[in-house]
């Protein structure tokens, strides 16, 4: 059977019925997805609108100044410089 032969066989095949509702299904799944998404992105806009809620009022209800630390950096002048801790003023 070459393929010629395959080819003419599954062309004179009848057509499965179900391929007639498959608009019906993608168009129905696609709908979904965009639901999906929606619901998504109200979600994420509410868990921000929360978060920056709860960063202003902890930003709100702090009394003290801020100020900065300390430098963590190994070129920084620090009181735990070597030649500080040497000297024994």
């Amino acid at each position: 059977m070459t393929m010629d032969d395959v080819l003419k066989r599954l062309r004179e095949a009848p057509l499965p019925t179900a391929l007639g509702q498959i608009d019906d299904a993608i168009i129905a799944a696609w709908s979904a997805e965009q639901r999906e998404r929606a619901a998504n992105s109200r979600i994420l806009w509410a868990a921000a609108l929360v978060a920056l809620g709860l960063g202003f009022a902890g930003g709100s209800l702090s009394s003290a100044p801020a100020q900065a630390a300390p430098s963590l950096s190994p070129f920084a002048m620090t009181a735990l410089a070597p030649s500080d801790l040497l000297d024994p003023r």
